[in-house]
């Protein structure tokens, strides 16, 4: 969007993990202000409007009404921990909440370099957007510990790492998929 330019382009405006998102690291966008490729956006426009605020939760109509039922529906990112990042980036600082993200980022990288057998890039990126980096971190000492690993066919690993991903986000009722809106219904997207 012109004229709209931010300094993190990892954590968006509104909450979403930019670097988490398989579009960004595809290299189809440069994140929430990240100049040119970046969308336009009806919430980046209303920080324009509103002296350029670094992140909703800065301005003082925060919540406003775009934030209804923004996590109801996901695009190619989730949009489930929108408002529960924002406030945990709030709470944390910004900075804290960005080294978070930065150690998310390089175990993604290395999950999608190591055991993406071409077809798990969406599901990583969910899990590691969704989990806590505890439970990401135990997943990741499971995978190092997991004798000749890196030994077995691209498939089979890939499958390894997926269900203990799986079981991981199962022990906290989280579902690994992309909630899609049903066809036909409209949703208020920044």
């Amino acid at each position: 969007m012109k004229g709209f330019t931010r300094e993190d382009k990892r954590f968006s405006l509104c909450g979403l993990n930019c670097g988490l998102c398989p579009m960004q690291i595809g290299g189809y966008c440069p994140g929430c202000g990240g100049g040119e490729g970046n969308q336009s956006c009806a919430i980046a426009r209303c920080s324009l409007e509103h002296d350029k605020v670094e992140y909703c939760w800065q301005c003082g109509d925060y919540p406003c009404g775009r934030y209804e039922g923004i996590d109801q529906y996901d695009s190619f990112i989730t949009h489930r921990s929108r408002v529960k990042d924002m406030q945990k980036a709030k709470e944390a600082g910004s900075r804290a909440y960005g080294e978070e993200q930065a150690e998310k980022a390089e175990i993604l990288r290395y999950l999608l370099e190591h055991f993406n057998d071409g077809r798990k890039k969406n599901f990583y990126c969910l899990a590691v957007n969704l989990l806590d980096l505890e439970d990401i971190r135990s997943v990741m000492k499971v995978i190092a510990e997991k004798e000749g690993i890196m030994d077995l066919p691209p498939k089979e690993r890939a499958a390894f790492v997926s269900k203990l991903f799986q079981a991981a986000a199962g022990a906290h009722g989280i579902e690994l998929k992309l909630r899609k809106k049903p066809a036909g219904k409209s949703q208020k997207t920044p």
